[in-house]
């Protein structure tokens, strides 16, 4: 997607900083998720994949950090792409896993419509996940990209209903399977 030999990472050897439940052995390098910046036809441009062979990708308390780099310096960057797949949060870090998100959709709010904020859902988002839901423009893959609050299972435990993962937050949710109105293009 950049252009070769553009990419250069930002922060690549955070990890969590959580001790309890076993955590203080396990340390991953990036913490779940890839920033950094790049050109597409020499035009700077921010990106992050959260990883989802780490920690599920699932929202930590480093994280924020390193995604709030692109978003310090919104007059240098010509775009902000995200990469998701995605967990929810890292229960075992309690509170401190939600440290900075709102900071997040602050600086997304604060950015949209100024810098193209564009996220390509590339299987489950959920939960803290969603931060591809405040973003500018959203590409996902009927059948494999989905994003939702909770899961079928959850939907179904507490209001009886069965739904698919396509009608709770797929590629092509429409009024009548999601309750609101559809952002979809015909």
């Amino acid at each position: 997607m950049l252009d070769e030999g553009s990419f250069r990472e930002l922060d690549t050897f955070v990890t969590h900083r959580a001790t309890e439940f076993g955590l203080a052995d396990k340390k991953f390098l990036t913490d779940g998720v890839v920033t950094g910046y790049g050109t597409i036809e020499q035009r700077l441009v921010y990106v992050y994949a959260r990883i989802l062979p780490c920690w599920a990708a699932a929202w930590g308390g480093r994280m924020p950090i390193r995604l709030l780099n692109c978003k310090t310096w919104p007059e240098k960057w010509r775009a902000i792409i995200g990469l998701n797949d995605s967990g929810g949060a890292r229960i075992q870090e309690g509170v401190s896993s939600l440290e900075g998100y709102s900071e997040i959709f602050l600086r997304n709010t604060i950015s949209s419509g100024v810098i193209p904020q564009i996220c390509c859902i590339l299987g489950r988002v959920q939960r803290r996940g969603l931060l591809p839901a405040i973003m500018d423009f959203v590409i996902m893959t009927k059948d494999t990209s989905y994003m939702f609050v909770t899961g079928p299972d959850v939907v179904k435990s507490v209001t009886h209903e069965e739904v698919t993962s396509e009608q709770l937050g797929g590629a092509i949710t429409t009024p009548k399977s999601a309750g609101g109105p559809s952002r979809r293009r015909k």
